[in-house]
């Protein structure tokens, strides 16, 4: 089925691993030429050994310099999908001024810089676009040791509609999509705890949470995609 993305050019950030680097292969599958952006350069070759055709990036995001300069050359983008993102979890008592640090500026402040670079040449450009940022439902659950992970994706989604609020006007749509928990690299590092997993596990219907490349992240690629669509006027989802 034609998605209406044969030769767009797509820009995913956090492209290396996990929900990233299926989304880098679905656009590719579907006829996007894509730019995955990862801060490191082991993934990214590994990636376009996979992928032949990707355009990899290699910066990391907390870095606002070195961002600047990595994608001010990446050329027109028509599709932006902002997944880069840590998760650096502390009891709120032990929380760190460099786990702030860190969590924000990559979670949030990377979003801003990599949205403002994209959706200014879409609008230089006078064409339209689309953003979708990968939120979290931790931004709707406290959830223990997250006091700064849930804070991020908390004030993403308010950013997201933001962004959508001001970005409509030149034919941009901007979107979240908030899964529950995947288990990529970064899913497995902090739910592998099966005491702690129960507590999330009990919330889930089906009991199981999300296994990388398997059916519940297929789902959650195709929403990324259904939000990408030049001709989709989906608002604000929020995918669980």
């Amino acid at each position: 089925m034609d998605l209406g993305l044969a030769g767009r050019r797509a820009l995913v950030t956090g492209a290396g691993k996990g929900i990233g680097r299926s989304t880098v292969l679905a656009l590719q599958a579907a006829g996007a030429h894509v730019v995955a952006v990862s801060r490191t350069r082991a993934d990214l070759d590994s990636l376009v050994s996979e992928c032949p055709g990707v355009e990899p990036v290699c910066v990391d995001l907390a870095d606002w310099e070195a961002t600047e300069q990595a994608l001010s050359s990446v050329g027109p983008v028509d599709l932006l999908v902002n997944n880069a993102a840590v998760a650096l979890l502390q009891p709120f008592l032990e929380v760190t001024k460099e786990a702030c640090d860190t969590s924000f500026n990559v979670n949030l402040r990377a979003v801003i810089q990599v949205s403002q670079i994209v959706a200014r040449g879409m609008i230089a450009r006078g064409v339209p676009g689309a953003i979708v940022n990968v939120s979290s439902q931790a931004s709707q659950r406290a959830l223990t040791n997250h006091s700064v992970y849930c804070s991020t994706k908390g004030a993403l989604d308010m950013l997201t509609k933001m962004m959508a609020l001001e970005l409509g006007p030149h034919k941009i749509r901007v979107n979240a999509v908030n899964p529950t928990v995947v288990m990529t690299p970064m899913g497995r590092t902090n739910w592998s705890d099966p005491h702690k997993a129960k507590v999330m596990l009990d919330r889930i219907p089906l009991g199981k949470f999300a296994v990388s490349h398997f059916q519940r992240p297929r789902l959650l690629i195709r929403q990324v995609l259904v939000c990408s669509l030049p001709h989709s006027v989906v608002w604000n989802l929020h995918y669980s």
